[in-house]
């Protein structure tokens, strides 16, 4: 134990003060005496290095240190792309538990033999995760389900582990002290234990089952209660293809745009209107397939251990932020901003949300369309800005630490589905802020008339945006574009 204490320390170590060397690399290569070029390889050098050291350490450990790897790999727009490329890998390389082991957790937390329970059980699993693995079984009754078995040694473990990254971030603090880490540490701590209870992942799947209802495109799979545990999770099996797979797409006659449009609903209505939002959507975690009866495009959600729960405040302050961006008003692209913990910092904030150029925010994300090139300055120039980053992830609520997550992890799908250069996206956000601001005035309007006024301006709002994405859609339609120009200015969309 004290041997692997120390590997772990050394490692881990290592791994975080490599990543404080870009400071040093930028502060002492001067680029008149080496040339520019030279130093951004020197530094891209140093961080390809680390992130490998990282990613290594993460495998050999295991459990937590996987779960955070696959964090800080889902921050596309707000670590250097060497991080981001090298720490993906943990998406779909996780460490598997062997039979011996899955047979134990069964046995332990369902009290019979795995023999005993189904006709039929894979050895081989369907995908392991940091936390857990997958197999499909068949149960005595003939219902093909999908067992989610937690690897034996994590629960006893992350205590220990996430107190020894304590310990090593807050020494990393000591030496490097613009890189402040505590923010990583804190959401580990918060959020561990509520994904280690597989029976609050199940209560989960029910509440967003429920909440999004009345989307007929996604499929929640229903949970089978009676063989569930904190540890063991039995779910209705459910064939499909990951999102960011375009050949099944291709193969199986499914709408690249439709997914990406609906995805971006669905994921709009969670955080603007509901405040209950799935933090974990990498393309593991989504599936799409044609429903076996119906024929029709679904998307079926998985992995419900993570969620945010928003406060209505935040929520709203979010809503304000988003309609400011896409209707572009700087003023209160500011206001909002420094609400949220941004401070004077709030054209990084800003950039680091949309994944878009402070020229383009300016200008109005839904106007221009994302090109290669403003993608790709973006990226190469994440690590001039780090420090700050840093300083912004270590100020802004908690709340959206998460939220910043999960919006890279759905960018990097749209990236890959070729559907990032779509307002579409926005537009459906800016459609969830009107509404949910609108409610939230009905809410507390103190008359019918009040309330009149208030659904009257939301269904404008609505129809103007309609008008707005025909008007894009059409490509110089003149009418529908003047017509939204002039609801625009009659009535402008709330900020």
């Amino acid at each position: 134990m004290a041997r692997k204490a120390l590997k772990l320390a050394s490692w881990t170590g290592m791994a975080l003060a490599a990543s404080g060397v870009y400071l040093y690399s930028n502060n002492y290569l001067d680029p008149n005496d080496f040339g520019a070029v030279r130093v951004g390889r020197a530094v891209a050098t140093v961080h390809l290095r680390s992130a490998r050291r990282l990613c290594e350490l993460c495998c050999a450990n295991r459990g937590t240190f996987i779960k955070v790897g696959q964090h800080l790999g889902a921050l596309d727009y707000l670590l250097p792309e060497e991080y981001t490329s090298t720490l993906k890998v943990l998406h779909s390389q996780a460490p598997q538990s062997s039979m011996q082991e899955v047979r134990q957790v069964i046995r332990e937390d369902l009290g019979k033999e795995i023999q005993d329970l189904f006709l039929s059980f894979d050895d081989t699993p369907l995908g392991a995760a940091s936390l857990a693995q997958v197999h499909k079984a068949v149960l005595r009754d003939g219902r093909t389900v999908a067992v989610k078995v937690q690897h034996p040694k994590v629960q006893a473990q992350s205590s220990k582990d996430i107190l020894l990254m304590e310990v090593l971030v807050l020494a990393v603090k000591q030496l490097f002290p613009e890189f402040e880490f505590m923010w990583l540490v804190d959401e580990a701590k918060k959020n561990l234990p509520l994904e280690l209870d597989f029976l609050n992942e199940g209560r989960n799947a029910e509440k967003v089952a429920r909440m999004l209802k009345h989307f007929d495109f996604l499929k929640v799979p229903q949970i089978y209660w009676e063989l569930s545990t904190k540890r063991v999770l039995l779910m209705e099996f459910v064939e499909g293809g990951q999102v960011n797979d375009r050949d099944y797409m291709e193969r199986n006659r499914i709408d690249v745009n439709e997914i990406s449009r609906q995805l971006g609903k669905m994921y709009s209505e969670m955080i603007f209107v509901n405040g209950f939002v799935h933090c974990d959507p990498h393309p593991g975690n989504v599936l799409v397939r044609k429903h076996p009866d119906t024929g029709k495009t679904e998307i079926v959600l998985l992995d419900h251990g993570l969620y945010q729960v928003l406060t209505e405040e935040f929520r709203l302050d979010y809503c304000h932020l988003w309609q400011s961006l896409i209707w572009p008003n700087m003023e209160k692209v500011k206001w909002y901003s420094q609400r949220l913990g941004a401070a004077e910092l709030y054209p990084l904030f800003a950039c680091m949300l949309t994944a878009r150029s402070w020229d383009s925010v300016n200008r109005g994300i839904s106007k221009a369309p994302v090109t290669c090139t403003e993608d790709s300055e973006i990226r190469s120039s994440v690590a001039n800005y780090l420090p700050q980053i840093s300083q912004l992830l270590s100020h802004v609520p908690r709340q959206m630490l998460l939220i910043l997550k999960t919006n890279d992890l759905l960018r990097s799908i749209e990236a890959t589905l070729g559907t990032r250069a779509s307002a579409s996206s926005f537009l459906n956000m800016s459609r969830c802020c009107v509404r949910a601001l609108a409610e939230h005035k009905k809410k507390n309007a103190s008359s019918f008339l009040r309330r009149t006024q208030i659904s009257f301006s939301k269904a404008l709002n609505l129809w103007q945006i309609d008008l707005h994405e025909l008007g894009l859609r059409a490509k110089g339609w003149r009418l529908a574009c003047w017509v939204s120009a002039l609801l625009c200015w009659l009535f402008p969309i709330p900020h």
